[in-house]
């Protein structure tokens, strides 16, 4: 089972998902059961922010200087699943996933599903370095996000 802890400090995530916490953890729950950790308690924190808060963690942590739409820092390098365990963080930019801002809700939860399964597959150990990796993640992240949507409108 994963836990999820929710946190925001960007008030505009609020106009677009009414209840945060209850969102990301049908998400979880929707997941295909490989990645549900059944038996398990498995966590991890996920980070509602901005563009101008997640550009300084980008600059701190990647040597990025410029916003970016998601960062994962997860706990391990190699992520083998113990009975308990903490995966790591997820942050995600508001400003990043409403654009445009003329997009309708379904869009941009659509948008929020996908990166953060990216972000959540990151916690695990993928990346998309080269190509052979690129594609193993999106394969992923596709299958993943077929399961969430058929469960989640």
């Amino acid at each position: 089972m994963i836990r999820i802890n929710v946190f925001s400090e960007e008030k505009a995530w609020s106009k677009r998902l009414k209840n945060k916490d209850l969102f990301f953890k049908k998400i979880c729950k929707a997941f295909p059961k490989k990645y549900q950790f059944l038996n398990k308690k498995v966590s991890l924190s996920l980070l509602l922010s901005n563009n101008k808060k997640i550009k300084k963690l980008n600059k701190h942590f990647r040597n990025k200087n410029k916003p970016t739409d998601i960062l994962s820092f997860p706990i391990d390098k190699k992520i083998r699943i113990s009975k308990n365990m903490y995966l790591g963080d997820i942050i995600i930019s508001y400003n990043c996933l409403n654009k445009p801002k003329s997009q309708d809700l379904k869009s941009f939860r659509q948008k929020v599903i996908k990166i953060f399964i990216h972000g959540f597959l990151h916690l695990l150990g993928f990346n998309h370095i080269n190509n052979n990796d690129y594609f193993k993640m999106l394969r992923e992240e596709n299958f993943i996000y077929k399961h969430v949507k058929s469960k989640i409108n």
